[in-house]
Formats: C-alpha cells, structure tokens, sequence
C-alpha cells in the first residue's frame, strides 16, 4: 500500500475536488513531510505554518538570501523580506488606508446586483465568468484608479500567470506565465504614464516619479502589477469558493443577511475553503520542525488548506461556522507577505454576498462545477448556477 505522502498529488482530479480530507490524514500521521514532486518539506499544522511565516531571520522567500536569481520583473513586495521590503510596503499600506473602502465595496454591491439582473430567469450560468471575473477585475481596478480592462482578456493574461505559480509541478508553465507577465507590465506602466483618477496608484505615483531612485520606481511598479494580478485572482477564486459553499451549504447565505454577521460569515468562507493553498520559503541555517531537520537551503511550504483545518487551532474545523471567533485563518497568507489587498478582498466579498441576499431571485445550483487544475490557487474554471425568479 502506498505510503500517505505518495497518495498526496495536489493536482489529482479527486484532490483537486476535496483536498481536506487527504490533508487531514497527513496533518495525523505525518504532519511534516517530504514530498518528492514538489521537493521540499510540506507543513500541515496551523502553528508550524505561522511559525515559518513569522520568522523571516531563518526562512527566505527572496531567494538571492540563499544564492537564487530574481528576474527584474519579480521584484516587488512579495518578493523582498523584512526589513529590505518595509518602505514598499509601507507606501502602498499607507495609500490603501486612504482609499474610500466603504464606496468600493458599494459600486461592487451595485456592479453584482446589475448581473442577477441581467442573469435572472435566462437560464444555467457560469459564475465564473459572469459573476467572479466582472466584479473582481472591477474592485481591483477601482482600488488602484484605472480603467477595468476587458474582462476576458485580462482573465486569459491573469490565468497564465496563475498557473506559471505551479512551475515547480509542470515546467511547460512557466515561459507562458513570463509572457503573461509582461503583457500586464505593459500595462501598468501605460497607468503610470497617463494621468490616473483617484484611487491608490495615484498616492504611490510619486514614488516612481523619474526623479526617484531607480530600484524604488522597480518596485513599486512590480508592486502594482503584483498587486493587481494577485488581488484579482484572489478575489475570483474567492468569490467561486464562497457561491459554492453557500450552494452546498443550506441557509447559510440567507443567515448573512444579519448585517452583524456578514462580515463573520465573509472571513469564514474563506477560512472553509480559501483560495490560497500555500506558500514556500528556503531555510538559510538549520532548524527543526515538528521533529524534522530543515537543513540550510531545504524549501518548505506551509499548506494554508491544511492550517486552516487544523483542529488545535479552529474547533469544529470541518464545519462552516459563520459566527466564528477569533478566526485568524491563513486564507490571504499572514504577516507582511499577506496579500496587501485583503481588506478589498473581504469588501468584494461582502458586497458579493449582499448583493445576493437582497436580490428577490433564488441562486441555485445548475450542475457540477470544475475545478481549475491548480495546486497554489484553489478556484473553479467553471460553476454553473442558476437565478430562479
């Protein structure tokens, strides 16, 4: 019989559908192992994952700290460590705590009540594609301050860069996602050349003005393209896990229309089923994790799937708890790698599932949704749905 780590593909069509139950089984018997495919060690437990985000003096994600080349391109905020990343990312925390949080979540609520509109009572559609992409490309767009592109487009671009994350597993997706890559760095740097609207590229303009340093005009630039590609992505897988938990889960939507349990229920949705699947980091010098030793050099990758199942750290971790607290889940990642955009994302969210409550059409389930065959990003290719008059 297999061992439990030679069972754990994490691009297995039954994983792919519901990785928990495997991650569980690993979180017991070995909740730190080896994993051949990816090569490096994997953490299932909660706290051996917050302890690997947390200590950036013994676990690198730039990797020139353990002898790696960054291309230009990927340098940005998410790149850097503390405390060479602290002023990047102090200036776009700073200029997102300026932006009007409230109004974007409101045009989203407005934008998603328009398409139950449009979709209501026309049959089976893809939530996909005519809820998540339209709202997500919409709030990241409106939080920066530039003109949504087009929808379909920017999903293709944003899909290459998705799955290029997976590099480690299929080498073929990598020079796809560099070309990706550099479609959306053309433009982001056609929003700096032109006279942007309010919003939070025009509090950081400055700082890649051409009279500032080089390397800083480098990152924040990269930043913004990290900022848009990785919030529009995190929102749109999101937003299809949340319809489909709410879909599988009976009177869940209808108890968030409780105002004091909406934004609960939001962070629940994404601790049940979060679209984040993991992050890795190299050790620079020995350590031990859960009994194992981390020689200097070994990647490992704290799996937020299996963290935020863990049950030493989430009672009832397999149930949806919609009042659940505290609930400091690993959803968009923890500390100053976190998603700079998680506040948005959340807003998004709670505008999705308003939008919903107060809509008089009932969502229902049209079909069997298929998941997009990623192991980093948890999200849907398609989930039918209907809108019931």
């Amino acid at each position: 019989m297999p061992s439990v780590t030679d069972r754990y593909n994490p691009l297995d069509p039954e994983v792919l559908r519901d990785p928990y139950p495997a991650l569980a089984e690993l979180r017991q018997r070995e909740p730190v192992f080896w994993h051949e495919g990816m090569d490096l060690w994997a953490l299932t437990r909660y706290a051996d994952s917050v302890r690997v985000l947390r200590d950036h003096a013994t676990f690198a994600r730039d990797p020139r700290r353990t002898g790696g080349a960054v291309p230009e391109p990927s340098l940005s905020v998410q790149t850097l460590d503390p405390p060479q990343q602290n002023r990047i990312r102090s200036l776009f925390m700073t200029a997102l705590r300026a932006q009007d949080l409230t109004g974007i979540e409101d045009r989203a609520r407005r934008l998603v009540r328009e398409r139950l509109d449009h979709l209501t009572g026309g049959g089976p559609f893809d939530v996909v594609a005519e809820i998540a992409v339209p709202l997500s490309v919409a709030v990241v767009a409106d939080l920066l301050g530039v003109e949504p592109p087009p929808y379909g487009e920017f999903a293709a671009v944003s899909d290459a860069i998705m799955r290029s994350m997976d590099g480690g597993l299929n080498p073929s997706l990598v020079e796809p996602g560099r070309v990706a890559r550099q479609q959306l760095s053309d433009l982001v740097d056609s929003w700096f050349a032109a006279s942007p609207r309010p919003g939070l590229l025009a509090r950081v303009r400055q700082a890649a003005a051409p009279g500032s340093d080089a390397l800083t005009r480098l990152y924040v630039k990269n930043t913004a393209r990290v900022m848009f590609q990785g919030g529009y992505s995190t929102l749109a897988a999101a937003a299809g896990n949340a319809v489909h938990t709410l879909l599988t889960h009976p009177g869940a939507l209808g108890r968030m229309r409780d105002e004091t349990l909406l934004a609960a229920g939001v962070d629940e949705l994404v601790r049940f089923d979060g679209p984040v699947q993991g992050t890795t980091r190299t050790a620079v010098r020995t350590c031990r994790i859960g009994g194992i030793d981390i020689t200097p050099g070994q990647k490992v990758v704290a799996l937020f799937a299996a963290a935020n199942r863990d049950p030493a750290a989430f009672p009832q971790a397999d149930e949806l708890v919609l009042d659940r607290a505290p609930n400091r889940h690993l959803g968009y990642g923890w500390g100053p790698h976190s998603c700079i955009g998680t506040a948005v994302a959340q807003a998004g969210l709670r505008a999705l599932v308003a939008a919903l409550n107060g809509h008089p059409a009932r969502l229902v389930a049209a079909g069997e949704g298929v998941r997009r065959r990623t192991a980093t990003m948890r999200a849907f290719d398609t989930l039918p749905a209907a809108l019931l008059p």
